[in-house]
């Protein structure tokens, strides 16, 4: 059973940083392609980023590229989300999801992903 948990969420003033952090255990991580999602309240969960078991592909959504950055390190069994120039937009919950593959395609379906964290709470203030 692969359990995730997240950490790193908290409050920041807009513009300013963040790093996430989820480590994985259960099952061997660089079989792993892993995912961000976040949930604001009172709406769906959104895709945010995903990386292939190897590192070698990433994708991100519209809303966060060039201010979002996906990472692993697999001798950790932790992938990375880091965030700079955040927005009040940017407040949710952060959950971190896995999905068993060796795809070269980062995905962004949420259907894709079979584990999921329990997310970390961040909040962006304007």
């Amino acid at each position: 059973q692969v359990q995730l948990v997240e950490s790193g969420g908290g409050v920041v003033q807009a513009g300013g940083s963040l790093r996430l952090s989820c480590a994985a255990s259960g099952l061997t991580f660089s079989r792993l392609a892993m995912g961000w999602f976040r949930q604001a309240p009172g709406k769906d969960r959104e895709f945010v980023a995903a990386i292939t078991w190897s590192g070698g592909s990433k994708y991100y959504a519209d809303s966060v590229k060039g201010r979002f950055t996906i990472s692993r390190d697999n001798a950790k069994n932790t992938v990375y989300l880091q965030m700079v120039s955040l927005k009040p937009e940017d407040t949710a919950v952060y959950l971190c999801a896995a999905r068993p593959s060796y795809s070269d395609y980062a995905d962004d379906r949420i259907s894709e992903y079979a584990y999921w964290g329990q997310g970390t709470h961040v909040t962006v203030s304007s």
